[in-house]
């Protein structure tokens, strides 16, 4: 048993792997078959062990079916369902937390991140780079997510002096360590690259593909996209003042690692 997104849930042991690719889903279930075919088809059987963690939020339609029938025909497919509806931080985080792999990606479950940037981005990470998010450069969505999206790096960039373009993006590769410190919440998913740089993670902001939906139907509109986003940033504004800066340490011999 273990506690996630607000309820005791019972879980397998995570499958041991290098890098685990988190999708959250919510009531997309004529996109979970094509989305596992292209993972399977960038990532195939490569040097690295991948597994995929497909998160279902308490989805009403056929998803978590779709989830099943994936899983049943590849061991590296793997299930997490909530028992009631979250939001897309909670299944982000949800997912996160059912594995132990080192290497973590994440994307949307609505076709419109390519998966193929993911190897492109999972190479970047190494001495110098510790999270690499993607910036839709050419979106395709409707002026209101666009204008949104405008408004909203505004008033980050102004509350929280991180000026990442598109923080929105889910389309994302990053080592587990740049999550030290980080805490989930609701609204999680668009701070993110914010608070990974706030603890002294290396982080690099690059142009991807953007797709436009062909199935299934945007769950986001005016209020729970940018209103809610403009109401998270005073918390996270307030958390990025106040936050404890990581600070070199020097203990005595033989001492516990005080940063453990």
């Amino acid at each position: 048993m273990r506690f996630a997104s607000g309820k005791w849930i019972r879980s397998l042991p995570p499958v041991r792997c290098e890098i685990a690719i988190v999708v959250p889903l919510f009531n997309e279930a004529d996109n979970v078959r094509p989305l596992v075919e292209e993972i399977a088809r960038v990532f195939g059987e490569g040097a690295h062990r991948w597994e995929l963690v497909l998160v279902d939020d308490a989805s009403t339609d056929g998803t978590w079916d779709r989830v099943n029938e994936s899983a049943a025909g590849d061991p590296r497919i793997r299930g997490i369902r909530h028992g009631f509806n979250r939001g897309q931080s909670a299944a982000v985080w949800t997912g996160i937390s059912g594995s132990d792999a080192p290497l973590l990606c994440t994307l949307d479950g609505d076709l419109q991140n390519d998966p193929e940037e993911l190897p492109r981005m999972l190479g970047m990470l190494g001495g110098d780079c510790d999270f690499v998010c993607g910036h839709r450069v050419h979106r395709e969505d409707g002026w209101v997510r666009r204008v949104s999206s405008r408004v909203a790096r505004w008033a980050r960039s102004s509350a929280l002096g991180h000026d990442f373009a598109d923080t929105g993006c889910a389309l994302r590769a990053f080592k587990r360590s740049s999550l030290a410190g980080v805490f989930p919440f609701n609204g999680l998913h668009r701070f993110l690259p914010i608070l990974v740089a706030g603890n002294g993670s290396r982080c690099r902001e690059i142009p991807v593909k953007h797709r436009p939906r062909i199935a299934g139907v945007s769950k986001y509109g005016v209020w729970n996209r940018l209103g809610r986003g403009l109401f998270d940033l005073v918390g996270v504004a307030w958390y990025q003042r106040r936050r404890i800066a990581w600070v070199e340490l020097e203990s005595t011999p033989g001492a516990i690692p005080a940063n453990r």
